[in-house]
């Protein structure tokens, strides 16, 4: 836009200096029929070869020194107090520039300099300062525009950068539990619609909860209880591989999804948990027909073809019958379909 803007100013002005000259003499010169002709060409040409880049800095400069040759032949031409048209030459060449390059401080240089010097060469010391002044006030007002715009670019860049890590931030908290730093409903949804597009590894889910967490609230308080949540979530997260999930699920129930599974290792994990959660000691008197401290019972269901709901299902459904066995206790789900060839398992 800044150069078909300066084209179209250009050509303008070449053309009002030829219909009405400021002096008669030499009123029609080589180099300003050539700005006239570029200015009304360049538009056409680059309309119709889009892909066809132009260099802006070249252009001004080339137009810049269309302008010097007209001014010093023109200047020539005139002879007697040549003072007042320098003046206007270098004013209609600034006026230019400054439109078109207000925020292009070296294509306006490129632009105005060679008139400039050829100005300050033909008048001599009799006008130089103003001359100078006439030239050098447009150049500090672009170069403060210049740095004003840049600043503000740099701010509006910083901020929507720090826009961008807040809302990612947001979203982040959004998808994990606030007590614990597990993920939520969401967070594990979103994990599942990520693991489940990967590969077609068997996964089992593991429904677990926490044995008497109702009691343990009403005795130990909610504070307490929060603790114990922090503790058991802590001690889930660390018993299983990074790349199985865990999520809490609501109050004092969590699911993890074990990846890469068949349902002896799943039975192996789910025993492992269970176990690490025994060993974190968390008194609980209310406990006591199975433990003295907190445990926890687990369900597990395989996962087939990404139905996560009817897995969910039959966890619940073994976890439920995990709880009326006594409590600290894991069972598998017995309605399974065959599993499908496992990836390598390890186990912690």
């Amino acid at each position: 836009m800044s150069l078909r803007l300066f084209l179209l100013l250009n050509a303008i002005s070449a053309l009002f200096t030829l219909a009405f000259p400021l002096y008669t003499q030499l009123a029609f010169t080589l180099p300003i029929s050539i700005i006239f002709a570029m200015g009304v060409l360049l538009p056409i040409w680059h309309r119709r070869y889009p892909h066809k880049k132009l260099k802006l800095t070249l252009i001004s400069l080339l137009f810049g020194c269309l302008w010097a040759w007209h001014v010093l032949l023109k200047a020539r031409a005139i002879h007697d107090n040549i003072s007042v048209y320098l003046l206007v030459a270098l004013l209609t060449v600034l006026f230019i520039g400054a439109i078109a390059f207000s925020n292009n401080i070296l294509a306006f240089l490129f632009h105005a300099l060679p008139v400039f010097i050829i100005c300050l060469w033909l008048n001599g010391a009799e006008h130089a300062l103003r001359l100078v002044y006439t030239f050098a006030l447009p150049v500090l007002g672009i170069a403060i525009q210049h740095a004003i715009q840049k600043r503000n670019d740099n701010f509006a860049r910083d901020l929507m950068h720090q826009l961008m890590q807040e809302q990612k931030a947001l979203n982040d908290l959004s998808m994990l539990d606030p007590l614990t730093g597990l993920y939520n409903r969401r967070g594990m949804q979103n994990k599942l619609d990520t693991v489940l597009a990967l590969d077609g590894c068997p996964r089992y889910i593991l429904l677990l909860d926490i044995d008497h967490f109702k009691a343990y609230n009403d005795h130990y308080g909610h504070m307490m209880g929060d603790q114990a949540l922090i503790r058991v979530s802590a001690a889930l997260r660390d018993a299983v591989h990074s790349r199985d999930i865990v999520a809490r699920f609501g109050g004092e129930e969590f699911m993890i999804l074990i990846n890469n599974s068949d349902k002896e290792y799943a039975r192996l994990a789910a025993e492992h948990i269970r176990q690490q959660v025994y060993n974190l000691k968390i008194p609980h008197m209310f406990n006591e027909r199975v433990a003295t401290n907190v445990t926890v019972s687990i369900g597990i269901a395989q996962l087939v073809e990404g139905d996560i709901d009817s897995a969910l299902a039959r966890a619940d459904k073994a976890l439920y019958e995990a709880k009326h066995l006594g409590r600290n206790n894991i069972l598998v789900s017995e309605e399974e379909r065959p599993a499908t060839t496992p990836c390598a398992l390890t186990l912690r």
